[in-house]
């Protein structure tokens, strides 16, 4: 006997097919729901991690910066004390300036120069004198130059030729000149004249 179905198959097959595409197409939102889910929380919990150590570096900068204007502070006092060290030091040594000026022009003065005025600013002395011939001048600039620890930089500023009347019968020629020379203060003198002699101890290389 032949049994023939009479039912829509294919219909049901159809039904079959869209129920088990739901089913799949549910399962598949279900899981990226829980996917972007799991991935929100994540990133939740990785940007509070990061504000955590955002707040804990701001704290930080907060307080380098409170030492920081602290060290600022202090460099400044330093400073000012030592500015005021310098100035106590720079007075207490310029007492002296003027017996050191006097000694060294005694020394290095040559024989036929005469000085007729003198005058200092700060470090700085001006000489006006006189001089039997510009030899002499010359000769004085290299002393002053080279043999004196406590001045430095002299500089010819003018010389000029002039005649001088010792007696009605007796008129000679002179060289009037005006030079700058450059003061060091006692502390720098002593630290050079001290550099000498020990430069002097040193053996020869060779």
């Amino acid at each position: 006997m032949i049994l023939i179905n009479l039912l829509p198959h294919r219909e049901a097959a159809r039904k079959r097919r869209r129920e088990a595409f739901y089913a799949s197409l549910g399962t598949a939102a279900l899981l990226g729901g829980l996917i972007a889910g799991g991935a929100y929380l994540w990133f939740q919990a990785q940007i509070s991690s990061q504000q955590a150590k955002n707040s804990f570096l701001q704290t930080a900068i907060a307080k380098l910066d409170t030492e920081i204007k602290e060290i600022s502070t202090l460099q400044s006092e330093i400073a000012a004390l030592r500015a005021r060290q310098q100035a106590v030091e720079d007075l207490q040594g310029d007492r002296n300036l003027p017996v050191h000026l006097l000694n060294e022009l005694v020394r290095q003065l040559p024989d036929g120069v005469y000085l007729t005025s003198m005058k200092q600013d700060n470090q700085t002395v001006t000489l006006v004198g006189m001089a039997q011939s510009n030899e002499r001048v010359s000769e004085l600039l290299r002393n002053l130059g080279n043999n004196s620890p406590w001045l430095v930089k002299p500089e010819l500023i003018e010389i000029t030729s002039a005649n001088i009347t010792l007696s009605p019968r007796d008129v000679r020629r002179v060289a009037n000149f005006t030079m700058r020379i450059g003061l060091k203060r006692p502390t720098d003198g002593q630290k050079s004249a001290a550099d000498v002699p020990a430069k002097a101890a040193q053996p020869g290389k060779g």
